[in-house]
């Protein structure tokens, strides 16, 4: 690798080696120490091509989730499955994964900007902005960043674009996946919830057990699958779709919700 070598979006990649090694390091123990991560199905990322894939996952805080995500990749692509035991996987890091944000969550402070530095793929939300309801057009320059990121490698994006369970499916996921037909490989965490602020920054709670489920691929016909099609297969895959709702206690639902409401990140 080239001191000075960048990736398309003139990041770094030397940088970005050192960001995400350190960084790794800061947060193991979040996910392997005071807090564990049970994971399964991680052999799944060796059988993955190198670029075109788009992971598609539930969303519990904004950055705790994709940082166990950055863990588990790199440490199943050094042979570690279902483990992250040994951070040394994090000395080669994987260099072209990328997450989809939102902007206004990355310009929040200095350390979003120096995690969109790692990885982040920023967009505009089109359903809200700064807490208020709004109703704007899609960014098609957010469209086709994306679209770049899958060409270099690997996307990790929310579709829900909200860490509030059950929302739905926003349909421009799967616009992108019938434009770029990418290898969509699903993934459902929890836990994460109970263990951080709602930023995924603070710790809320020790001795919590984090899950992450990663799923086969998605079998998608790009060309005749409509996007309504898509939505409601992603919902599955992801369990977030309205008929599981009909399996969870009532008492469960109003739990969630108050937790949710304790997550608020105090300025």
């Amino acid at each position: 690798m080239g001191l000075f070598k960048t990736n398309p979006f003139g990041h770094y990649l030397i940088i970005k080696k050192w960001l995400i090694r350190i960084m790794g390091v800061m947060s193991h123990r979040r996910y392997r120490g005071f807090n564990a991560l049970q994971i399964d199905g991680s052999e799944i990322i060796t059988e993955l091509p190198e670029t075109n894939v788009l992971f598609v996952s539930n969303h519990q805080t904004y950055f705790a989730d994709v940082v166990a995500m950055f863990h588990v990749f790199n440490a199943s692509l050094s042979g570690r499955v279902d483990s992250i035991k040994n951070v040394g996987y994090l000395w080669d890091p994987k260099l072209n994964i990328y997450y989809v944000a939102a902007s206004e969550t990355m310009r929040s402070g200095l350390l979003p900007r120096i995690m969109a530095y790692a990885g982040a793929v920023s967009v505009s939300r089109t359903w809200r902005s700064k807490g208020q309801e709004v109703e704007r057009p899609v960014n098609l320059s957010d469209t086709e960043n994306i679209g770049i990121a899958l060409h270099d490698g690997w996307v990790i994006t929310f579709p829900q674009g909200t860490t509030k369970p059950w929302k739905p499916i926003r349909k421009g996921t799967a616009h992108i996946i019938k434009q770029y037909k990418p290898v969509v490989v699903p993934i459902v965490i929890d836990g994460f919830r109970r263990s951080f602020d709602k930023k995924g920054i603070r710790i809320k709670k020790r001795g919590i057990l984090q899950t992450m489920e990663i799923k086969k691929p998605l079998d998608i016909d790009y060309e005749n699958d409509s996007v309504e099609d898509i939505v409601e297969m992603i919902e599955y895959a992801i369990e977030q779709h309205p008929s599981f709702l009909k399996v969870i206690p009532t008492e469960e639902l109003k739990k969630e919700e108050e937790l949710n409401q304790t997550r608020r990140w105090d300025y």
